[in-house]
């Protein structure tokens, strides 16, 4: 993995998507799921959930790249455009740099755009890379500290 390298990923959204993952996330919002009332907003027509399109770049740092095994630490994030019912989304992960002290920490731009070619996601994630990181060091809170907790949990 070297800086400039990148990945994609490509789906289009259905309205099935936005029922499923309304179902799942609880976010029920009739602006994505009611035409009557999203024709009264600003957007015109329903909207797909911002976040359901960010699952395409989870998907892209899972698989592809840094891919399996790839820890997401943080991401910032902003929601530049809508994403409609219908539209095609292409996720795109580029590695912009490795942490100075930590290698295995990678940063990555994190771009989703419409089969326009608009940008409608525009963001950088921090993800930690296992297999960057030396044996020897012992595990460090940024992938441990959900173990140590369950593990204190445990023992008590």
């Amino acid at each position: 993995m070297n800086v400039g390298d990148a990945a994609t990923l490509t789906k289009s959204f259905s309205q099935d998507d936005v029922s499923a993952f309304a179902a799942l996330s609880a976010d029920t919002n009739p602006l994505h799921l009611d035409a009557d009332f999203a024709r009264t907003t600003s957007f015109g027509k329903p909207i797909v959930h911002g976040i359901l399109c960010l699952g395409l770049i989870s998907a892209v740092i899972g698989t592809k790249l840094p891919g399996p095994g790839a820890v997401y630490v943080g991401q910032q994030i902003r929601f530049v455009r809508p994403v409609f019912i219908g539209d095609t989304v292409t996720a795109t992960v580029k590695v912009l740099g490795f942490g100075e002290n930590r290698p295995w920490m990678v940063t990555l731009s994190t771009v989703c755009t419409n089969h326009l070619h608009e940008r409608v996601i525009d963001g950088k994630a921090t993800i930690l890379v296992p297999w960057l990181r030396p044996p020897s060091l012992p595990p460090t809170d940024e992938n441990n500290n959900s173990n140590n907790n369950a593990t204190a949990a445990a023992s008590q």
